[in-house]
């Protein structure tokens, strides 16, 4: 049996214990299978977290990701806490665990399983063998940069602002994480940006083209404005490599990129932080791109995959286990292509399964792969 990894699971609300849960299945699996075992310890996160302890995440939640080798995260949120103030929305606890965690780099990757490319909105021939990265910087810019806030005018109306701020370092960090990506991948970086409108975007642009000249002279680097880059990606998003923008942008143009693959259901997200200069380790989390989805929660309706995937790109990039994470996606693949799918992405001709049978026809699988 392999040595202990430290893994800290927060499920949360909706559909996050869910689909959680099938990943607690395959870590199972892959003790018995696999000789891997992780030391587990589960925590509050988001509106569970509220209705236990009156927060969205406790300070001995916040101190055990910390300490965790890796964070695996379901999903927050739910229409019950619509009401609370800002400070205590569920949503809060994630964005707390980002920031103190310095979890800076937001891997979302957009990928297009053979099986589902007749799944998109678009045509097959513009998504079959999709495979972008978009690189986010998730601590800085328009969603933590103060001032901020609503002010009442002495005219009796009101104004509300934000301030989309980056400094040097910020930037540079970021754009090196996308060079390192990109050298794994096709060797190219698209940067993203509004240099003709704003100043962040004017020290973004230089700040990319000064990183390039230093350190980058094996990756091919390009410059796009984001509204542009919105278009390019229903255009002809086989273009992209790896793409790198900022925190709003790239809330933005990942979710336009997810839809690309047809559903949201599919698409899993990595959050790191700095590698320490001593031990190589580094924070880092993962969680579906898919939300909380309370519509469905507790109907056995949710896909399990894109937990899945987040799980197999926490393998990837915390653990250094490149073949397990690779033997998942094959098994994912397989199902999928014996047209098994669960009701997000269904398709006619096709076989509606639940979340728990869609994780077992994987696990089988995976058995069959293994024996």
């Amino acid at each position: 049996m392999a040595s202990n990894k430290k893994l800290l699971v927060l499920p949360g609300d909706g559909i996050g214990p869910e689909v959680v849960n099938e990943v607690l299945r395959l870590i199972d699996w892959m003790a018995k299978k696999r000789s891997v075992s992780f030391d587990i310890q589960e925590g509050k996160v988001g509106g569970a977290a509220y209705d236990a302890d009156g927060t969205p995440l406790t300070d001995e939640t916040m101190a055990d990701a910390v300490h965790a080798d890796a964070v695996l995260f379901g999903a927050v949120g739910g229409p019950q806490y619509d009401d609370l103030p800002f400070e205590l929305k569920p949503e809060r606890g994630l964005l707390r665990l980002r920031k103190e965690m310095d979890l800076f780099a937001n891997l979302r990757p957009a990928m297009v399983f053979d099986a589902m490319a007749d799944n998109s909105s678009l045509k097959r021939d513009l998504v079959a063998g999709l495979d972008i990265m978009i690189l986010r910087e998730l601590t800085g810019g328009i969603y933590f940069a103060e001032p901020r806030g609503i002010e009442d005018l002495p005219d009796g109306t009101r104004k509300g602002f934000d301030t989309n701020l980056y400094t040097t370092p910020e930037i540079e960090r970021i754009g090196r994480v996308a060079f390192d990506l990109a050298r794994k991948r096709e060797s190219r970086v698209t940067s993203v940006e509004k240099a003709n409108v704003m100043m962040s975007g004017v020290l973004w642009r230089e700040t990319m083209t000064k990183l390039h000249a230093a350190e980058g002279g094996d990756i091919q680097l390009n410059h796009m404005y984001a509204d542009n880059c919105a278009m390019q990606l229903v255009r002809e998003p086989k273009q992209f490599d790896v793409i790198v923008t900022d925190n709003l942008f790239g809330d933005i143009l990942s979710d336009c990129a997810a839809m690309l693959t047809g559903s949201l259901g599919m698409l899993p997200s990595a959050s790191l932080g700095a590698e320490d200069p001593t031990t190589g380790r580094r924070h880092s989390l993962y969680e579906p791109v898919h939300g909380s989805a309370p519509d469905i929660a507790g109907k056995g309706m949710a896909n399990p995959i894109a937990e899945l995937l987040s799980f197999s790109m926490l393998l990837r990039y915390s653990f250094d286990m490149a073949e397990d994470a690779d033997l998942i996606e094959a098994a994912i693949q397989k199902v999928l292509g014996s047209g098994l799918r669960t009701s997000d992405i269904m398709q006619d001709g096709m076989a509606r399964v639940s979340t728990g049978v869609m994780m077992d026809s994987i696990l089988q699988a995976l058995n069959k792969m293994t024996s």
